[in-house]
């Protein structure tokens, strides 16, 4: 079965993870609030939307209708499609998001290049990952192993494997910026956006399209 079909048969329960873990929520939004990126932005796997409505992203692709039909409700303009395939001209965003989204997907070198391409010179891309060497990146393989619905199809990389995939594209690493210090099995608590990546739960790359001549 297709991560897609997944995640519609499931999209109620992927959508109340943000109302069962608050704190982990909002101190994932603040890493992305923290990177203030500005103008037209896209979020390719867009999910049900909880992200890209607080941090006005206008724009959402995910190949889930029942992904889409949320957040449609949180007022996002969705897209039905894949990364590998985006429907857009070349040089459209100011900056795009994939917010554990990479972990999903059929093939990242080719979203990461699609994104690129739809991105403008100048403008910036953004993969949030939860590393696979981290304390919860092995929570969550574990997790997978015993048969959870979404970790069982998912595909964890590190940092270096994810920024190795931007520099193979044409993307420039810029940034970090990570949360989620403590354990998976400790008491969450609220934290502020880190330049350390070091053991962070959630790690975003940021990168930049610049001209190839630079």
């Amino acid at each position: 079965m297709s991560p897609s079909h997944i995640f519609d048969m499931l999209s109620e329960r992927y959508d109340s993870w943000f109302k069962i873990n608050p704190i982990l929520a909002e101190n994932e939004l603040r890493v992305l609030l923290s990177l203030g990126l500005k103008g037209l932005g896209l979020e390719v796997g867009v999910g049900s939307g909880w992200f890209a409505s607080r941090l006005n992203v206008p724009i959402g692709i995910d190949p889930s209708i029942s992904m889409l039909k949320l957040a449609h409700k949180r007022g996002i303009e969705v897209i039905r499609a894949i990364g590998e395939r985006l429907p857009f001209r070349d040089n459209v965003f100011d900056y795009a998001l994939l917010i554990v989204t990479l972990c999903f997907v059929d093939n990242p070198s080719e979203v990461l290049a699609e994104v690129a391409r739809v991105v403008k010179t100048n403008g910036f891309v953004v993969a949030c990952i939860i590393p696979r060497d981290s304390a919860w990146g092995h929570y969550y393989m574990k997790l997978g192993e015993q048969g959870h619905p979404f970790y069982c199809i998912a595909k964890f990389y590190t940092i270096n494997e994810v920024e190795r995939l931007f520099t193979k594209v044409g993307l420039r690493i810029e940034d970090h910026r990570a949360a989620l210090s403590f354990k998976p099995w400790g008491k969450p608590v609220e934290e502020e956006p880190s330049r350390d990546i070091r053991g962070k739960g959630f790690v975003c790359i940021v990168a930049s399209k610049r001209h190839y001549q630079e």
